[in-house]
């Protein structure tokens, strides 16, 4: 019985060695980032939508929907708001903006240890005075909330004093 325990305590560490051996070498070449998502964008004014995977989360979608998070108020000067918004989300950890246009913001976030890539997509509606939000993490089947709560991250940041740039002089 010994032997076999020794056995199986090896294979345990040659299967821990492996693993530390991929996240090390794997994460810097970007074998977890997956490939950007050709579907990017406002069609028709909207964000696109997910599939059925836990993985993602939108201010466009039903209420009952379970990936719905709620959109972004941008209140009373829309403009003001977007360039907190693109400033919030510069300050990110491991963000990096792809797109930034009048209007849409796309950013790529890169998870420390692993490299995971999620794409988050942001438009603006001035009309309803809100900013629509789409993110979703572009490999596996979980993100474990990540998106949810890096949205929720930017709300907070948004909605605290100081956070929005200051109104232009009169």
């Amino acid at each position: 019985m010994a032997g076999r325990a020794r056995r199986v305590l090896a294979a345990l560490g040659v299967l821990a060695a492996t693993a530390g051996l991929a996240v090390a070498i794997g994460a810097p070449l970007g074998l977890f980032s997956g490939s950007r998502p050709a579907d990017l964008g406002l069609v028709g004014g909207k964000l696109r939508g997910g599939d059925g995977r836990p993985n993602w989360v939108s201010s466009q979608v039903p209420p009952a929907d379970a990936h719905r998070v709620e959109p972004l108020p941008a209140g009373g000067d829309p403009g003001l708001a977007w360039q907190a918004l693109e400033a919030a989300v510069r300050a990110e950890p491991g963000a990096r903006v792809i797109t930034a246009a009048p209007g849409y913001l796309h950013a790529e976030f890169a998870s420390k240890v692993m490299g995971f890539v999620d794409d988050e997509e942001f438009a603006l509606d001035r009309e309803a005075g809100l900013i629509h939000v789409r993110a979703g993490a572009r490999l596996g089947i979980r993100d474990f909330g990540v998106n949810r709560d890096r949205i929720e991250r930017l709300r907070f940041r948004l909605s605290a004093p100081g956070t929005a740039p200051a109104a232009p002089a009169r």
